[in-house]
């Protein structure tokens, strides 16, 4: 049995959770999320719980098993808490800054770059140099993130770019140098 999808999902007041067939859908304070679920797995609501069962003992099928109950924990977690990505900024002149809805980004271009955010997702400034990407769901923060640090991935040498808050960058030296040698 999977100790991932063996665990039930408790589902907060608030929060209202419908099957229908292999779909789900989770509506919460947050917001709305759906989605269509593998028939590899079967899932049941019994008294505030979630629970996903296999049906046998293949290796899809076990795969499937606590892939399943993650994406179910993860949409309950994302209508009642959200989900947050923070990033970094550094270099000189690398700064960011929000236009409307937009996120105006300097990252050393002849051009400003501006991302345009996709339903459901929000970017906050804290400061020109930190920012992060909000929203309910998870996969689409993630990837929304990993896309506006794919604009300027942080290079080894002098570590400019954008990063993930607390992301470590691994530093090359630099030239040497001429050291001794031929005169």
């Amino acid at each position: 049995m999977s100790r991932i999808g063996r665990l039930p999902i408790t589902v907060p007041s608030g929060v209202d959770v419908k099957l229908d067939g292999m779909t789900i859908t989770v509506t919460g304070p947050r917001g709305t999320l759906t989605r269509t679920l593998n028939d590899r797995v079967s899932v049941e609501r019994e008294d505030g719980r979630i629970l996903i069962t296999r049906p046998d003992e293949t290796k899809t099928s076990k795969s499937l098993h606590g892939l399943t109950r993650t994406l179910v924990a993860n949409m309950v977690e994302g209508v009642t808490n959200g989900y947050r990505k923070p990033l970094e900024i550094t270099g000189v002149g690398y700064r960011a800054a929000l236009s409307g809805q937009k996120l105006q980004l300097s990252l050393g271009y002849s051009h400003p770059i501006e991302i345009e955010p996709p339903a459901g997702i929000s970017f906050e400034v804290e400061t020109p140099t930190k920012l992060a990407v909000v929203g309910i769901d998870k996969e689409l923060v993630g990837q929304i993130a990993a896309e506006v640090r794919a604009k300027r991935k942080p290079e080894p040498y002098k570590g400019k770019g954008v990063r993930y808050a607390g992301e470590v960058i691994r530093r090359k030296a630099g030239k040497a140098g001429k050291v001794g040698g031929k005169k």
